[in-house]
């Protein structure tokens, strides 16, 4: 019986012991533990971060790749886009001479209702009473009274009450009895007239040159326009209708006509 406090000391020191134990083992293995978690989270980040770098570095490598393709389809070859260059270069330069051409031909075209390289014009003068003297020196007294400066370069009688004075770009039709002058000239239509001495060929050998050379150019510009557009709204489509209808016009007209 007396050793029964005893024994209880022993078995609270004993549990006590224990208990201590338990407390520094639990403390003992938390930082152990965090310390791994630490290792795992750096670990996974890193695992992460080259991940993202390998996708940023082939999505650059596919970006290089497709600018790589982009360039070489731009480099590719299109003889389309080298008609339409052509044609359009070619347009450009063939403005000028397509407008003298044209307008001359125009021009030349109702020679028969117009003339089209001068302007007629026609003025009456009263010099008041009959003008006598010798032809020359009646030309003179019209020339003076009608302030004309120019020196005719003929003078002689149509009529026997007629005496025509022939100046450059005039003629004066006087009739003496009565002081009576008609002006009848022309003046020429400065751009038309360059125009129509163009096209017809006055300027003779040099020009030659500039017109074969223009009509090569317009046949290059109507092959080139045939070719510019490609499947339905080109030959395949309206192109071809217009190409058609432009052919016909002048086979009918020369069935139609007779011909030569």
């Amino acid at each position: 019986m007396a050793d029964a406090p005893g024994e209880a000391k022993e078995a609270t020191a004993e549990g006590g012991g224990r208990g201590e134990k338990g407390r520094d083992e639990p403390g003992q293995g938390g930082p152990g533990r965090g310390g791994a978690g630490q290792g795992e989270g750096e670990a996974g980040r890193g695992e992460s971060g080259r991940r993202g770098l390998g996708r940023g570095e082939a999505g650059r490598g596919e970006s290089e790749r497709d600018k790589g393709g982009g360039a070489a389809r731009k480099r590719k070859f299109s003889w389309r886009a080298l008609v339409r260059v052509v044609h359009a270069d070619l347009g450009h330069f063939a403005v000028g001479l397509t407008f003298v051409y044209a307008l001359s031909g125009l021009a030349v075209n109702h020679i028969a209702d117009w003339d089209p390289n001068f302007q007629n014009h026609e003025a009456v003068h009263e010099l008041g009473g009959p003008l006598a003297g010798e032809d020359e020196a009646v030309a003179r007294g019209v020339l003076e009274r009608l302030a004309i400066q120019e020196a005719p370069q003929e003078v002689y009688r149509a009529a026997e009450d007629q005496l025509e004075v022939v100046l450059a770009r005039k003629t004066l039709h006087v009739t003496p009895s009565s002081g009576r002058v008609v002006e009848e000239g022309q003046e020429p239509r400065l751009l038309l007239r360059a125009a129509n001495w163009l096209h017809l060929n006055r300027g003779k050998k040099a020009w030659t040159y500039v017109a074969d050379t223009f009509a090569v150019g317009l046949l290059v510009l109507a092959v080139s326009g045939v070719l510019m557009l490609p499947g339905r709204r080109g030959l395949l489509g309206r192109g071809g209708i217009w190409l058609v209808i432009g052919v016909l016009v002048p086979v009918l007209y020369v069935h139609f006509s007779g011909g030569p």
